[in-house]
């Protein structure tokens, strides 16, 4: 049967239409890997060891992951059962999805935002509500706020925004649950929280006490550097955090990715010095590629944003070729902040990019 011939089964036709979440393309020994967000920095031999000694791989995980949500409560000055652990935070995700919406249910982003979400969407049987990002690639959150209906069940706010790394500042976010009915779930994914260095940005923390219809997600995947382990975590009201334990698939964290994610913690100042390193390199690209002429909105989580539209999959084809294995979407080109090796390499190209493009561009300066 070749890829395009119909099942030959009934299926809901909404999920043979989905296409498969695309992951950023793998990279040959001689390239650089920019396209997965990932964080280039090897394993600490802490956490490697951890990993090591995790060897009952014939007994079942704690489905509750209890030893992890008992290190990140006592972090966070939250109760045990406020803290839920997952096979990653869009595993989570898709958790608090299933418990909110289903058929007749809207689910409302911003958009341009995480590439998952409509999948998500519509696996829960629900529609989405995407609504545009301003023209400076931020979340229109008026806008949004405008387009909660009746049927609207859960709102997702992704801050720093993944791809175009934009944040929601705090006044932005508290204004915008100022006016949200408190019924309707607020999940604010915080995958990339640990790189923002912009002190206005939102941190959902600390509105947790403030407002019961939310939730925060995080992720051990990018700062912490266990992206292959597959560990995230929620926290929140008990009640609604229940509900999406009860839609958990069972024993999917394993006890390989809770040692990890302990011994992670016990790292964290050392972590977060790498994380610093990164957000540096960030900042020190995002200038040069300014100061080249790209038009690039401020990045806060570990990646750039080219807006190139119409020409990205020329641009991404360029880049590859030189072997900067990029991550293309329809409206830009999400870059990731590699090694230090792939930053000159990065540069040159792009200066060659950006002057080739012709005046009025969207991702080229005026004048």
């Amino acid at each position: 049967m070749s890829p395009s011939d119909p099942p030959s089964v009934r299926l809901r036709p909404e999920i043979v239409a989905l296409p498969a979440y695309r992951q950023g393309q793998p990279a040959a020994a001689s390239a650089f890997k920019l396209s997965s967000n990932e964080n280039p920095f090897d394993p600490l031999p802490g956490v490697i060891a951890a990993v090591h000694a995790e060897t009952a791989f014939n007994r079942y995980p704690d489905a509750s992951a209890l030893a992890l949500r008992e290190r990140l409560a006592e972090r966070f000055d939250r109760s045990v059962d406020e803290v839920h652990v997952g096979a990653g935070s869009v595993a989570l995700l898709a958790q608090f999805i299933l418990a909110a919406a289903g058929p007749g249910d809207e689910v409302l982003y911003s958009w341009r935002s995480f590439e998952a979400y409509p999948g998500l969407v519509t696996v829960a049987g629900a529609t989405s509500v995407q609504v545009p990002n301003r023209p400076d690639h931020g979340h229109d959150l008026p806008e949004m706020a405008t387009r909660i209906t009746a049927q609207t069940r859960a709102v997702i706010i992704c801050s720093p925004n993944n791809p175009t790394g934009t944040i929601v500042t705090a006044d932005e976010f508290e204004s915008f649950m100022a006016v949200v009915p408190s019924d309707l779930l607020v999940i604010l994914d915080e995958a990339y929280c640990e790189f923002v260095t912009d002190p206005e940005a939102v941190n959902g923390l600390p509105l947790l006490s403030r407002f019961p219809n939310l939730v925060v997600l995080r992720t051990f995947s990018k700062a912490y550097g266990l992206a292959g382990l597959r560990v995230g975590y929620a926290l929140g009201p008990v009640a609604v955090l229940d509900a999406a334990r009860s839609t958990a698939i069972p024993l999917s964290v394993t006890g390989v990715a809770v040692a990890a994610a302990i011994a992670s913690l016990d790292a964290s100042d050392q972590l977060m010095r790498r994380v610093r390193a990164l957000t540096e390199r960030r900042d020190r690209v995002w200038r040069l590629l300014g100061e080249q002429g790209w038009s690039i909105p401020a990045p806060q989580g570990n990646f750039i944003w080219l807006p190139t539209a119409q020409d990205t999959t020329d641009i991404a084809d360029v880049l590859s070729a030189v072997g900067l294995i990029v991550r293309p979407f329809p409206e830009g080109i999400r870059i990731s902040i590699g090694e230090e090796e792939s930053v000159e390499k990065l540069l040159g190209i792009c200066a060659d990019i950006v002057d080739d493009l012709p005046p009025g561009h969207p991702a080229r300066k005026l004048g």
